[in-house]
């Protein structure tokens, strides 16, 4: 009978102090407090511990969010993450825990009137400080990292940001979490998570783009210049003023084993006329320009009745990527395919809410071609500096119908260059002119290796001029396979070019035009094109449009 009043009474005494405590974290970077945050909330006792946030504990989360569990008796943690109101997963780690490593240092001080002992870890070269407390015989730390220090009060990474205990409360129990039945492998975990902060538009998915008779159209996909144009019709959203839009496009070569321009495009159709027009019906149902030089050029420049494509991003292929990885060379592990990335928030405005034709143009001759994938991916964000802009397509002489007769951008063998006028029904304010360029000409006198500077007049003044170059190239060579070797000891692909190499996107530059006022203007673009040399000829790719408050 006294045994087992003394197990009792035993029981009875841990339960008494065995205590479950809430705890509030605040960050503070350089000093101050981070504006409009969510406080961490951490809720432990002695056998587990609970890594949530106010936002998320009063159900007023944004999603995706995560909270994660420490189960103690075992030394593990679950993660779970609610990436929308019908879809939560989780992950269970069992070994990160027992393989965090730790200095004990001397120091010591009070944080919220507990004594504070001092340890530090390095992680991917961040010094991270930890000041934990064995007062309240609990452990716990507002990150998975230091979680069996102690009781975590304060984390200091780098000396600049600090997540600091602000609050420590007894509570009568901890929150449960309820573990999703998903469960999935850590990496799949943190994949699922991180596609799950923004939208993803899947615009082409492995097209091809090569040049054939057999290459067709269908419900969903338009083919356009002997397969050389692929265009659909594509709904974006919503895009918050702020958001970072991104464009990403992946190739391989099937066959063609040289370098081409590319265009990730999309078509305006806000006019009587669009580029959809030229595609449909030819190139020479589309406006023409013509500036004295004996040639005319179709959808060159916006009309009162039609605008050119905009360039959404200009790329070119490398030699013969993943076709022509057999090509082998001592030390040389070629790539499997080329990857190009570009952020085109500016052109926001034309997107957002809008359905939208976008179409891609790989110029070629080569009847295996190209593989393609491309996306479009919006990352929400506010920024009360940015401010919401118009957008007015000016140009393209990109002749992304080249395999459908659409002349070459040889217009700038003329004083007059290529010019265009338009009509601002309303002023524009800190007016930029998004500009790409790239020269032309595959032999060695041809504009493709001479430096040539490029002139930009507006309303007949001469405002900016620079030399597009790109010095680069021989940083690509392991995405260049079947890129020629000279004598020299250098690729093809080593080669200096006009603003573009093999296996890369060619950046726009912004313009600096001031305020615009209502009414007419134009912008003259003037480049000093070198002559033609038997058959070979030089010819400049350069578009824009004006992006303005």
């Amino acid at each position: 009978m006294k045994k087992l009043l003394f197990v009792l009474l035993l029981i009875i005494s841990a339960n008494g102090f065995a205590q479950n405590y809430k705890i509030t974290y605040l960050k503070s970077s350089n000093g101050s407090l981070l504006e409009n945050q969510d406080a961490v909330w951490v809720f432990t006792n002695a056998n587990q511990t609970l890594l949530s946030t106010e936002t998320i504990s009063n159900q007023k989360a944004a999603f995706p969010f995560e909270q994660t569990k420490i189960d103690r008796s075992n030394n593990s943690f679950y993660q779970t993450a609610t990436l929308n109101r019908s879809e939560s997963i989780a992950m269970k780690d069992s070994v990160s825990l027992a393989k965090q490593t730790f200095e004990y240092l001397n120091d010591r001080k009070k944080i919220l009137g507990y004594n504070c002992k001092k340890a530090k870890t390095i992680v991917n070269s961040n010094t991270i400080e930890f000041w934990y407390t064995d007062e309240l015989n609990v452990k716990g730390s507002p990150t998975v990292l230091g979680q069996n220090l102690g009781l975590v009060l304060e984390m200091v990474r780098n000396g600049n940001f600090v997540i600091a205990a602000t609050k420590v409360e007894k509570i009568k129990s901890l929150p449960g979490i309820e573990l999703p039945k998903k469960f999935v492998d850590v990496l799949t975990y943190k994949d699922l998570l991180w596609k799950s902060r923004f939208t993803t538009i899947n615009v082409f998915k492995d097209q091809i783009i090569n040049f054939s008779d057999a290459s067709k159209s269908n419900d969903s996909i338009l083919r356009f210049a002997n397969g050389t144009i692929a265009v659909r019709k594509v709904k974006f959203p919503e895009i918050k003023v702020g958001s970072q839009i991104f464009v990403d496009v992946t190739e391989q070569s099937i066959g063609d084993a040289y370098d081409r321009t590319g265009s990730f495009f999309m078509i305006p159709t806000d006019k009587e006329l669009s580029f959809l027009n030229g595609l449909q019906n030819g190139a020479k149902t589309l406006p023409i320009y013509i500036n004295g030089n004996g040639k005319e050029y179709q959808g060159v420049i916006s009309t009162p009745n039609y605008n050119p494509i905009v360039e959404l991003m200009r790329f070119f292929t490398p030699f013969g990527i993943k076709q022509y990885n057999y090509l082998e060379l001592k030390n040389k592990t070629w790539a499997e395919n080329v990857l190009y990335r570009q952020d085109v928030s500016d052109l926001r405005s034309l997107l957002s809410g809008q359905e939208v034709w976008l179409g891609i143009n790989i110029g070629n001759y080569d009847k295996g071609g190209h593989k393609v994938s491309a996306n479009i991916t919006i990352h929400n964000e506010e920024d009360s500096k940015v401010r919401p802009t118009q957008i007015v397509p000016l140009f393209c002489s990109n002749n992304i119908m080249e395999m459908a007769g659409q002349e070459y951008g040889t217009m700038f063998n003329n004083d007059k260059g290529l010019e265009v006028t338009f009509t601002l029904d309303q002023p524009m304010k800190n007016c930029k002119l998004r500009y790409i360029t790239t020269g032309h000409g595959g032999w060695e006198n041809g504009d493709e290796f001479v430096p040539k500077k490029n002139s930009i007049y507006l309303d007949g003044v001469a405002t900016f001029s620079f030399t597009p170059w790109r010095q680069d190239c021989g940083s690509y060579r392991l995405s260049n396979p079947a890129s020629g070797n000279f004598p020299n000891g250098l690729s093809s692909s080593d080669y200096s070019r006009s603003n573009w190499c093999p296996g890369t996107v060619t950046n726009p530059i912004f313009i600096d035009l001031g305020d615009l006022a209502a009414g007419t203007h134009t912008i003259q673009i003037k480049i000093p094109q070198g002559l033609p040399e038997g058959g070979s000829f030089s010819a400049w790719n350069v578009s824009g449009v004006l992006i303005g408050e």
